[in-house]
């Protein structure tokens, strides 16, 4: 009888064992048909394309405002240049003792520095040539997470990992189509702002973008360790740095300051030239050509005495990219109006940043004068030729050097805002942005905590 029963319980394990037990002991795999493309169509008042720097602050405008609101973003998470481009030190906010960009942006940096228990810099005390001192150093992931609450709070939707593949203008609006992970979605908006950074949306909808022949570089951000500066020979470094160069075992201009770089510890110290984020394409080979840049310089620095234990501590997924394509706006903010600082009719937000223009050699900040502090005329956020469509961020209507300054967070968070509201208004009152009261705007905007530009 004994035999029996082991023997009954030995069949039971072998049949578990080869999957012929009974459904209710064990799960079997069930046969599933081939995913199909989930095809929708989706109608919003306001339809927002990036999730960056501008995008995030534009979005929850418009749903605070009232309006139903789409955020498309091609990548996993919002922020942009502050989070996936590890820029995580947004600036500037302040300009000699008095506060000039505020609204959104402003109260999403303050609790992020508030839940990481950040400080915020002396403002009252004059940066003079040394302008990062006033730049807000914020948790990149935590500002992440933040700028998603607010955007869900505000009734955004939300939509990652899609990209617009066509977009076509009509009387009412815009009808743009997505490609994303297993989706292709019809979005038909009203109001269209483009905040991809390069005027993609722009380009793609038939609008005429700008580009220099030349463009600044991008930076990969990174943390290297493993070393103490202070016992290096820095001669001894510079003088081996620069002989690898000549021989071309490492790349002229990538790493400008080789003392920056160690004593940093990385940072914002690396230049890839001609980085491009506007298509995969091209955005690929700028994250390739980032992280061989960096792969390439740490194998030569571990040759050198003191550095033989360097290692990376962390490294940001994306190559950061300072300037591709800009809009043909309805104006086109010239140097000479940002250092200035000229008021324009329709301002509609400020801008503080010396001239910041990066090159093969590095890059030497032209600081503004005392007092000075420009503006974003509605115009320049406003293609020729459009209706219904602005755009805010680094692809404003600018000549180079003034967008060398512009494109930096702070002021394209007063755009973002901006620039939404414009859009609200415009939507409310069923005209194309350019249309719309600025009295009205300014209003909307100082309701919502912005710093509006006064004469």
């Amino acid at each position: 009888m004994e035999k029996m029963k082991r023997r009954s319980a030995i069949a039971t394990i072998g049949a578990v064992s080869l999957g012929l037990a009974s459904p209710r002991l064990l799960k079997a795999d069930v046969l599933q048909k081939p995913y199909a493309v989930k095809k929708e169509i989706l109608k919003t008042d306001i339809l927002v394309i990036g999730g960056g720097t501008a995008g995030v602050i534009a979005a929850i405008q418009a749903g605070r405002a009232g309006c139903s609101t789409i955020l498309v973003e091609n990548g996993s998470m919002l922020g942009g240049t502050t989070t996936t481009g590890g820029v995580s030190f947004p600036g500037i906010f302040f300009a000699w003792g008095k506060q000039i960009i505020s609204g959104i942006g402003w109260e999403l940096v303050q609790e992020a520095v508030t839940l990481n228990d950040d400080e915020l810099p002396d403002f009252s005390r004059p940066h003079g040539r040394q302008h990062w001192h006033h730049q807000v150093r914020v948790n990149g992931p935590l500002y992440a997470i933040l700028a998603e609450e607010k955007c869900i709070e505000a009734g955004v939707s939300l939509r990652f990992y899609e990209t617009p593949v066509n977009i076509t203008g009509n009387r009412n609006g815009w009808t743009v189509t997505t490609m994303g992970k297993g989706t292709q979605t019809e979005i038909q908006c009203n109001q269209l702002i483009d905040c991809t950074g390069n005027a993609y949306a722009a380009s793609i909808a038939g609008l005429s973008v700008l580009r220099e022949a030349e463009t600044q570089p991008g930076t990969l951000m990174f943390e290297i360790g493993g070393y103490d500066y202070n016992r290096l020979d820095m001669d001894m470094v510079k003088s081996r740095f620069s002989e690898a160069v000549q021989r071309g075992e490492l790349v002229k201009g990538e790493f400008y300051n080789v003392d920056a770089l160690l004593r940093s510890g990385g940072d914002n110290v690396q230049h890839v030239a001609g980085a491009d984020s506007t298509t995969s394409e091209t955005h690929t080979v700028a994250n390739i050509a980032g992280r061989a840049s960096l792969l390439r310089t740490v194998r030569f620095l571990r040759t050198l005495p003191g550095l033989e234990k360097l290692k990376i501590l962390d490294m940001q997924n994306e190559t950061a990219v300072r300037e591709t394509y800009r809009i043909d706006g309805l104006y086109q903010v010239t140097q000479e109006d940002y250092v200035t600082g000229r008021v324009f009719d329709d301002a509609v937000s400020y801008s503080y940043y010396p001239i910041d223009l990066h090159d093969e050699h590095g890059v030497i900040p032209k600081q503004l004068k005392e007092g000075m502090v420009a503006t974003v005329p509605l115009r320049s956020l406003i293609p020729k030729n459009s209706r219904n469509f602005l755009v805010a961020g680094r692809c404003l209507s600018s000549d180079r050097l003034a967008n060398s300054a512009l494109r930096v967070q702070a002021s394209c968070m007063g755009m973002g805002q901006a620039a939404s509201a414009a859009a609200v208004l415009a939507n409310q009152q069923g005209k194309s942005p350019h249309e719309i009261s600025i009295a009205a705007l300014h209003e909307l905007l100082a309701a919502h905590g912005a710093v509006v530009p006064t004469v």
